[in-house]
């Protein structure tokens, strides 16, 4: 779908905050793409992400999923706005195995309260990806909260 941004300086307002995010930053994590209602997360995979059979932890796959949705809607928001994840569900459909996962948020339903986002993660491996969780979400829209630290 094709949306229309509220704040014409959406991508930069998006691109500040996600550097803001010290757990992003931990993992590693890189913003690589930021549309109108599009966010595009990847993260290359390394041995300290991982769970006791190899694979990625499902919680850091989570954890990209969760900001890529977020994202996707807070392209969306007003500028006087700032977001929040109320929900998620995660299916995790294959183990996350290879160079780099991929997690792709798109908004399905903005809204002035909440907005409905869908976001699907990829395992890169040997040039083939691999869908490997599928995520729907619900984010809340805070009208009048600035997106800054809380001093």
């Amino acid at each position: 779908m094709q949306f229309k941004p509220l704040n014409p300086d959406f991508a930069a307002r998006v691109r500040a905050s996600f550097n803001r995010q010290s757990a992003m930053g931990l993992i590693g994590a890189e913003l690589t793409v930021v549309e109108p209602g599009r966010v595009t997360i990847e993260l290359p995979v390394r041995d300290d992400l991982g769970q006791q059979h190899g694979f990625v932890h499902g919680g850091v796959v989570g954890m990209i999923a969760d900001s890529a949705g977020g994202y996707s809607a807070f392209t969306l928001m007003p500028a006087d706005a700032s977001v929040l994840t109320v929900e998620y569900k995660v299916n995790m459909l294959a183990p996350a195995l290879g160079e780099r996962l991929i997690a792709r948020g798109e908004v399905v339903k903005p809204g002035r309260t909440l907005s409905i986002v869908r976001a699907d993660v990829y395992a890169l491996a040997a040039g083939r990806q691999t869908l490997i969780a599928a995520m729907q979400q619900t984010l809340m829209v805070m009208h009048g909260m600035s997106d800054e630290p809380r001093v």
